[in-house]
């Protein structure tokens, strides 16, 4: 624990947590881009070369605003998404390591919604640069949503 961490504040995640509940939050998010997907073009998913862009545009906002309320939801309400749940680690207040409540969906919306620009490349770029900001942050190992809610990741056992 630093000086600056609030007393009783459970220890930091490690970056290997982090990073192995973002990949099973991941495979939400393909989830959703697949029901999207089949939701918005009807089912066949067979021959995507062939759907217009704007279907594709529609389906990929959809897919992000969707995993935006996932994010958002579930993190506000008790730190954790799926991923966090399984990896036991959860988001906290960086003030008194209490569950998000509103800033959960501060941190929700830095991470997710830049994904709307996906079509543009700076979503995907932002995504990147947000995701691996933790390995040089110090002395809480933020990521930019972090810094923007004013999080940290702990471990939640």
């Amino acid at each position: 624990m630093t000086a600056a961490q609030p007393a009783g504040m459970a220890p930091l995640a490690t970056v290997g947590q982090r990073f192995l509940a973002r990949v099973i939050d991941s495979a939400v998010l393909v989830a959703l881009d697949f029901l999207m997907s089949a939701a918005v073009l009807g089912g066949d998913l067979s021959r995507p070369g062939d759907v217009p862009q704007s279907r594709q545009v529609v389906v990929g906002v959809l897919t992000f605003v969707l995993y935006f309320a996932y994010e958002g939801a579930m993190t506000a309400a008790r730190g954790q998404t799926l991923g966090k749940v399984l990896l036991r680690i959860r988001a906290a207040r960086l003030s008194d390591g209490g569950v998000p409540g509103p800033a959960g969906w501060t941190r929700a919306a830095v991470y997710a919604l830049p994904g709307v620009l996906t079509a543009i490349l700076i979503g995907p770029l932002f995504w990147l640069l947000n995701s691996l900001w933790c390995l040089w942050d110090r002395p809480y190992r933020q990521c930019l949503h972090d810094r923007a809610a004013r999080t940290v990741v702990v471990s939640a056992v």
